[in-house]
């Protein structure tokens, strides 16, 4: 299994998150690797749920993608929540993230826009490629929620 390596940063995540991705929320601590690297999510009152999923999507990409050599990256990241726990006053949700190679990605997209109405095109022959293309792997991340 491919080893990603935890962000390693000390910077404002508020500030990481506005740069990096666009995104202004309320948030503060760390990347959520554990207890003691939690993300903060207690002033975010609504759509928490979602503010984690966001959050989890966005550590993801920059461990998958952003913080790699270009040769390296993984494109396709889609994370998907397995379950939730209350543990000792944080959430810690287990996440399931499915990518694959940035390159073969592209080469993928390719063939399909190329191919796509072509009647000749094995369709479900694609698909099976880009699965077995696919890597998956489970994270956990740990949120301070305020409800």
């Amino acid at each position: 299994m491919i080893e990603f390596k935890e962000i390693n940063s000390t910077d404002d995540i508020k500030e990481i998150t506005k740069s990096a991705f666009g995104v202004d929320i309320e948030i503060s601590g760390s990347w959520g690797y554990s207890k003691d690297k939690y993300t903060d999510l207690s002033k975010i009152k609504e759509n928490i749920k979602g503010t984690q999923e966001l959050m989890a999507t966005m550590r993801a990409n920059m461990e998958m993608n952003m913080l790699l050599n270009e040769n390296e990256r993984y494109g396709s990241i889609n994370v998907h929540e397995i379950y939730r726990e209350q543990d000792d006053g944080f959430e810690k949700i287990k996440y399931e993230i499915s990518a694959m190679k940035e390159s073969d990605y592209k080469v993928f997209i390719q063939e399909y826009k190329d191919n796509f109405q072509d009647d000749s095109f094995d369709l479900e022959n694609h698909f099976n490629k880009r699965k077995k293309a696919t890597i998956k792997r489970n994270v956990f991340h740990y949120f301070k929620v305020t409800k």
